[in-house]
């Protein structure tokens, strides 16, 4: 479950602590009930990051449509004049 901490968190914030986590999971030297929590957290922030991506996606997706349906527009008022 995510917090209401990672919800404030911006997109390069939890980018940045993922890769940390990444980091020290790759370095090794930790216990298993650190690597755990460590795995945890790298969870609740990929789900951050994604959350992030899908809404750009969404908004890139909208100004696309609307920029595409102006360029439709133009082409009508242009055909029929």
């Amino acid at each position: 479950m995510t917090s209401k901490v990672d919800e404030a968190l911006g997109y390069e914030q939890a980018r940045d602590e993922l890769i940390e986590v990444v980091r020290r999971l790759e370095a090794g030297g930790t216990t298993l009930e650190e690597s755990l929590a460590l795995w945890e957290r790298g969870e609740e922030l990929a789900k951050v990051c994604r959350r992030w991506l899908e809404g750009a996606r969404k908004r890139l997706d909208a100004a696309l449509a609307e920029e595409e349906g102006a360029e439709t527009a133009k082409s009508e008022d242009d055909s029929s004049a």
